[in-house]
């Protein structure tokens, strides 16, 4: 394949200019016979979960298209879903830059974007163009200037906007670049929150005549009995399913390593043992009532296999694709 050559050159570009060079040259080949340089065929291998039915279980992790706009150049490399965003009621900036760095050596990476995005009404246009035959899920979160304290509303917005168009939304609650949203994952937070989410969700339902899943996406670095209490809350609100992982604080694994000191969340292979151990405990607490759908350092056929045999429905990648290339999807689409 020629990937290798691709990420050479690319990876000669600061992170986040070649991911917006990347976009471009996506956006420009759309549509366009040119498409054929990134489409490739995979097996059918057809899951059901959360009531939809997924081409296969490998998805897309939010964060790579966070406003939506390359999903049929992403779709034709064969994913059978592709989460776009965080996408966020108002558009900000983010963090300031640089927020993306690399760990070559540990093939991870550290980001604190901070829900950089151009706002949900934006998203829903770019949504509105897409031809994606496969599963959209739509990763929704609050402003950085919203408080914490009224974070709910910005999830209740953005679900009003995304409901038509999304396959399933996901919440998340688990990003550690925006300023105290992790407390929404613990105690009576969580549950006004998912109350707030599911009374919504049935409102929507009876609106636009059709239920639209809702999945929570969670930290890869609660204790035990923090888990234990977030598939509590989980089940007593019926939530249809929970994305595990999001990225992580620890640098356990990258010592020493150049740009393992910088702040923000980490992702890529240094992650991989401590979701699946997440998934493998969630998974017990659960006992199959709420789906999995794993994420967190997948870079092969046998490390998504993991994380299926730790117990997720479905799995989705983002740092491996970016080390690897669209021939991890087929890879693991084969192989899975």
């Amino acid at each position: 394949m020629y990937y290798p050559f691709v990420r050479k050159a690319l990876f000669q570009l600061d992170p986040e200019r070649a991911h917006e060079f990347t976009f471009q040259q996506l956006r420009r080949v759309t549509g366009t016979p040119l498409e054929w340089l990134v489409r490739q065929s995979v097996p059918a291998k057809p899951v059901t979960c959360m009531g939809l039915t997924f081409k296969n279980p490998l998805g897309l992790a939010a964060g790579l298209d966070k406003n939506g706009e390359c999903i049929d150049a992403l779709g034709a490399m064969g994913f059978g879903a592709i989460e776009i965003g965080t996408v966020t009621p108002r558009a900000q900036p983010g963090n300031d830059k640089p927020r993306l760095f690399r760990l070559v050596t540990a093939e991870g990476l550290i980001n604190r974007m901070g829900f950089n995005n151009l706002g949900v009404d934006n998203l829903v246009e770019n949504v509105k163009k897409a031809h994606f035959d496969g599963v959209l899920g739509i990763n929704i979160g609050k402003n950085k200037d919203t408080p914490v304290e009224n974070g709910k509303d910005d999830y209740l917005i953005c679900m009003d906007k995304i409901y038509p168009y999304a396959g399933y939304i996901a919440v998340n609650i688990s990003s550690p670049n925006t300023p105290g949203l992790r407390s929404l994952q613990y105690g009576e937070a969580l549950d006004d929150l998912l109350s707030a989410i599911k009374n919504k969700q049935q409102q929507l339902a009876d609106i636009h005549h059709k239920y639209v899943p809702v999945a929570v996406k969670i930290a890869p670095d609660l204790s035990e009995e923090e888990l234990i209490q977030v598939a509590d809350s989980l089940l007593r609100h019926n939530i249809d399913g929970v994305i595990a992982t999001n990225t992580t604080l620890s640098r356990e694994l990258v010592q020493g390593m150049p740009n393992c000191d910088e702040t923000g969340g980490l992702s890529g292979r240094p992650l991989q043992l401590k979701s699946t151990e997440i998934i493998r405990s969630l998974s017990a607490e659960l006992k199959g009532q709420i789906p999995i759908i794993g994420v967190g350092g997948i870079d092969s056929v046998i490390a998504a296999r993991e994380k299926m045999a730790a117990g997720a429905s479905l799995i989705q990648i983002y740092s491996g694709f970016i080390f690897k290339g669209p021939h991890l999807i087929k890879d693991i689409v084969t192989h899975i």
